[in-house]
């Protein structure tokens, strides 16, 4: 079931941003893109004013200009009036084509460029009416409804207000001269579009982080989502847990029937066994075919005897084998002259049981480096113990 609004109270995950930044959902500021626009708009227009107003006067003048052809004529005033709209027209899409390029230019700043056409793509199940109803209704909506409506009556008090205190002003334009009228009128339509732009601004500036927060909560994620990510992302915990302990036992599996061949098994009396092979013809030095701690370690030392594979107790070789040696791969250098001494001793045993020489004594202290008793670092524990 899909999480309620009250259930979805965990930030965006990356995941969550990235995929619905693919599918065209960031931040975008209307109120931003309005302001960017009139403002860089309004300073074109300001800048251009003598050559605006010079032609906005010829163009005024010769519009207004008949003679008896023309007026006898429906098709040259057809014709009349197409040239005034091309002139017009002149002036007017370069201006609203750069008006467009900054309303877009804000919307970039406000929420990073996305390239993306999934938001054209025809969604027929926003035409259910029953699905659209809480969507008309929706926080997002609702807040979008108010501020547009709060902006247009500020706006529209603001130029009210403006006109109602330069009625006059508009007035005496009207027994002026047209160059003088359309620049005194200019003149006052810039003040009032200051003050709107004002508005504006302010608007634009309460309007990105409101967007930025909105957009968060839109985006926001319940517990359970955030868990099934962790699903699709890092894949089932139970299912790598299982897939880990299926792997373990196929290991244990290899080291076990590996035991027979060993020439030894070096282990402590109740927690770590080694099982060791040596073929001087095919070795540069002698191998770890087998190795582990407590359960494992008994089943190794079961094995071995079960095969009349040699088991030694030296405690602290099993340990630093355990500890440094790698299965399938040769032991550390620093442990070759402990490791040849239990060997010879193997040796030894074979040849007094088989009547060649006397039975050899105890086993002797082995050189074992102290640094490779892992007993002697606090806090280790075997990899077994972890898992």
């Amino acid at each position: 079931m899909a999480a309620s609004d009250q259930d979805r109270n965990l930030p965006a995950s990356q995941r969550k941003l990235d995929k619905a930044r693919k599918e065209g959902q960031v931040v975008r500021s209307r109120d931003l893109g309005h302001f960017a626009a009139i403002a860089v708009g309004g300073a074109a227009v300001v800048a251009a004013a003598p050559q605006i107003t010079h032609w906005s006067g010829k163009l005024l003048t010769n519009g207004l200009r008949f003679n008896a052809a023309a007026v006898q004529s429906p098709e040259f005033m057809t014709q009349r009036l197409a040239d005034l709209a091309m002139q017009m027209l002149l002036i007017v899409l370069p201006l609203g084509a750069l008006m467009m390029i900054v309303a877009l230019a804000a919307s970039v700043f406000a929420g990073g460029w996305v390239w993306t056409f999934k938001p054209l793509m025809p969604n027929f199940g926003k035409l259910n009416p029953i699905t659209g109803i809480p969507r008309i209704f929706s926080k997002q909506q609702l807040i979008d409804a108010l501020k547009a409506s709060l902006l247009a009556l500020i706006l529209g008090t603001i130029g009210a207000l403006y006109l109602r205190a330069n009625i006059d002003t508009f007035g005496g334009a009207l027994t002026m001269a047209l160059p003088a009228a359309l620049s005194h009128a200019g003149t006052a339509i810039v003040g009032g579009m200051l003050l709107l732009l004002l508005a504006l601004a302010l608007f634009a500036t309460v309007d990105v982080p409101l967007q930025k927060f909105l957009h968060a909560q839109r985006l926001k994620m319940s517990h359970q989502e955030m868990k099934q990510e962790q699903k699709e992302t890092e894949g089932n915990v139970e299912v790598k847990a299982k897939a880990r302990a299926r792997m373990r036992e196929m290991a244990n599996k290899r080291m076990l029937a590996a035991i027979p061949n060993a020439d030894l098994v070096v282990m402590n009396p109740t927690h770590y066994a080694v099982a060791l092979k040596y073929d001087d013809a095919k070795m540069g030095a002698p191998k770890v075919v087998a190795k582990g701690a407590d359960l494992m370690a008994f089943k190794i030392r079961d094995t071995a005897r079960d095969s009349q594979v040699p088991v030694l107790q030296a405690p602290v070789l099993a340990r630093a084998l355990y500890a440094h040696a790698e299965v399938d791969r040769e032991i550390p250098a620093a442990l070759f002259s402990a490791v040849a001494q239990v060997l010879a001793y193997v040796y030894q045993l074979r040849a007094a049981i088989a009547g060649r020489v006397a039975m050899p004594g105890a086993l002797p202290e082995l050189s074992v480096p102290p640094e490779l008793d892992p007993h002697n670092k606090p806090g280790w524990v075997p990899d077994e113990v972890i898992e």
